[in-house]
């Protein structure tokens, strides 16, 4: 295997140089997008007793060691989403982050365990409003790159072009011929065999020992994922509630919730959500997800009781995590995450 000369190799360097200088203007035109309109950036700290409680995060654990002695573990965190909710409920109306934040287990050309997210949100605003927020972004970071189109593997997309917004139950009728709505219950309950049928029926292979999100997710990645944000962004809205656990339920049914995440060349780029502030819903889906990380990777996180707390006095909010680097990278066609990091982690 031929080693891959590493980043501070003065050629490699040369060769990255105009991408990490574009995010740089990229950095600083989300900043000013977020101050024009009364943000306040705020800095959360990294360490933290629970790095979020989601089955398939995977975190980074250290100990604390107090001047006696005592050893307590702790972790960095996934995203800042609990210490910005808790300054929501100390008061806080409108605050972003560009945070460094820490997920194991990850790797790949749009994936690495170190890499920036920038997160905000907006106190008793809707949910459409941080929608309108994203795409602006992306268009700031369009302008800041003068690039008139994104770019990854071939794939294009102008984000300046009119949004595509389209539900998880109409991408998957359209795109892989299944009846999602058909295989939800009230609430946060599904139907494993009905949706087993249909995706099996649709040429998708289904395991025995695959539960109803094995299969969604199975679905959605290879089915869906590819096909949206060609030409122009897509938002990809009202996902199922059994895979938003942390986002409230939309007015209208209560088997999906207000959550979205936004794609553009394939590459699912935000996540956001219409925040759940209810926490003893809260409380029980943190369990539920735990359960699930017990049972597939024998493991699980403490949940954060001081966030259940604040949520008791948080107002209604809504909020967005978009992968800061993975938009440098399209915003310059760069191909992959680490070209547009100053200083990638070493493989």
């Amino acid at each position: 295997m031929i080693r891959r000369s590493p980043w501070w190799d003065k050629d490699v360097h040369a060769d990255r140089r105009p991408l990490l200088v574009a995010r740089g203007r990229i950095r600083d035109a989300a900043r000013t997008y977020f101050t024009d309109r009364g943000f306040i950036e705020v800095e959360c700290g990294a360490l933290q007793i629970s790095p979020g409680n989601e089955a398939h995060l995977h975190a980074f654990a250290t100990e604390k060691i107090a001047p006696g002695g005592e050893h307590r573990r702790y972790f960095l965190h996934t995203s800042p989403e609990f210490a910005c909710k808790k300054l929501l409920a100390a008061g806080e109306q409108k605050i972003f982050t560009l945070a460094p934040v820490y997920r194991n287990r990850e790797h790949g050309d749009l994936n690495t365990s170190e890499f920036t997210m920038l997160e905000w949100y907006r106190a008793n605003e809707s949910y459409d409003a941080v929608i309108e927020d994203t795409l602006r972004i992306v268009q700031a970071a369009a302008k800041a790159a003068s690039c008139t189109a994104f770019g990854f593997r071939g794939r294009q997309a102008d984000p300046f072009a009119a949004p595509l917004r389209i539900t998880v139950a109409e991408a998957f009728r359209e795109f892989a011929g299944i009846d999602l709505m058909a295989t939800l219950g009230p609430g946060d309950a599904t139907d494993r065999d009905a949706l087993a049928r249909q995706a099996a029926g649709a040429g998708t292979t289904v395991a025995p020992d695959d539960r109803w999100s094995d299969i969604f997710s199975r679905v959605l990645v290879e089915r869906i994922e590819p096909r949206l944000g060609l030409g122009a962004p897509t938002i990809l809205d009202h996902y199922p509630r059994a895979e938003a656990a942390l986002a409230r339920a939309t007015a209208h049914d209560d088997r999906l919730a207000e959550r979205f995440e936004l794609y553009l060349c394939g590459v699912e780029l935000a996540n956001g959500f219409g925040e759940l502030t209810d926490a003893d819903e809260q409380w029980r889906r943190f369990e539920r997800e735990m359960d699930e990380k017990q049972r597939i990777y024998g493991e699980r996180y403490p949940i954060d009781e001081d966030f259940l707390a604040a949520l008791a006095h948080m107002p209604p909010a809504s909020g967005v995590a978009l992968g800061f680097d993975r938009l440098v990278m399209l915003a310059t066609r760069a191909g992959r995450i680490d070209r547009v990091m100053w200083t990638p982690q070493e493989q």
